[in-house]
């Protein structure tokens, strides 16, 4: 995974993650899942940690301790729909910052598994 920050670099991450989250907003399944008074602040907790578990700055361990992304997603209902439109949004963000290969199949698959992992509700 280290592979993916030496591509990108941290800033490239966080490039990654914008470009996210302006589709997020507007998206009218995932966007209302977020607070309106805090796009800001979800999308420095995604680049955070993000560049945390591609071996970056421990910034975001520091400031909110271990991920436990399953426990701290279980409030919002997530199902298959709401997984496959986070990597769809995902996927269109990354050709839009022309993520390089391979740093681009390596997320594609870790964000697969992550996403699959948030599911908290069966079809």
């Amino acid at each position: 995974m280290q592979n993916i920050l030496e591509q990108l670099g941290e800033d490239g991450v966080r490039d990654l993650v914008a470009a996210f989250y302006r589709r997020v907003r507007g998206d009218d399944l995932l966007g209302p899942m977020y607070p309106d008074d805090d796009w800001e602040g979800a999308e420095a907790r995604l680049a955070g940690f993000l560049v945390y578990r591609f071996g970056g700055s421990d910034a975001y361990i520091r400031e909110r301790g271990h991920p436990r992304l399953r426990a701290r997603h279980m409030p919002f209902a997530i199902g298959e729909a709401e997984r496959d439109r986070w990597r769809e949004l995902m996927r269109s963000a990354m050709q839009e910052r022309e993520v390089p290969e391979p740093a681009r199949g390596e997320l594609d698959g870790f964000f697969a598994q992550v996403a699959d992992m948030m599911r908290n509700r069966v079809p």
